[in-house]
């Protein structure tokens, strides 16, 4: 993961927009809150989560097909999952997994102790203020006279909005629509 920090004049009266509040825009958001406990000048950031909370793929839901606002669920995980990869491999560095369970673990972790590492380490850097959560982005264009983004909401009240913002970090991930293989004779 890249973090970037705007380095400009005026960089208070720019806004940046964070699309998903998963492990990648978490750590944008940890990036811009440790930026700002060194001093250093932050522009408004807003993060738009279309869950009704932070943690992206690692939160789990028994529901599957469409939520109640007819989006897609965020339907990877499973109850009983461990994870398939070495928690070393998984481990950041501003945040160890000795420190967060205070002895050691092993090697391949279930996916509650992930989830709630993750979050562990987000509520840590007090980030939640910027996360708008039940807000889905249905679309992002840039207009070039001005430079600026403008974002098309669909905030589940039924509410479409549209706001404007100078930069936009896409975090949304790639794991949230399932990718069904097409076999011959399946569906026969």
């Amino acid at each position: 993961i890249h973090y970037f920090i705007i380095e400009m004049e005026n960089i208070q009266q720019k806004r940046v927009c964070i699309i998903g509040a998963g492990p990648s825009g978490m750590s944008q958001m940890i990036a811009f809150s440790k930026a700002k406990a060194n001093g250093e000048q932050i522009p408004e950031i807003v993060c738009y989560e279309k869950q009704s909370s932070p943690g992206g793929l690692w939160n789990y839901t028994w529901r599957t097909g469409l939520d109640g606002h007819g989006e897609p669920v965020h339907g990877s995980m499973y109850r009983q999952l461990f994870s398939n990869a070495p928690k070393e491999c998984l481990e950041l560095t501003d945040y160890n997994f000795q420190d967060h369970f205070g002895q050691a673990t092993g090697s391949y972790p279930p996916r509650e102790s992930l989830h709630n590492y993750i979050m562990t380490r987000f509520k840590k850097y007090q980030c939640e203020e910027w996360i708008k959560t039940d807000t889905s982005v249905m679309g992002v264009t840039f207009d070039d006279a001005t430079s600026k983004f403008t974002l098309e909401l669909d905030n589940k009240d039924d509410t479409d909005l549209t706001e404007v913002f100078d930069y936009v970090v896409v975090a949304c991930g790639h794991f949230s629509t399932p990718d069904m293989p097409q076999i011959e004779g399946f569906n026969d």
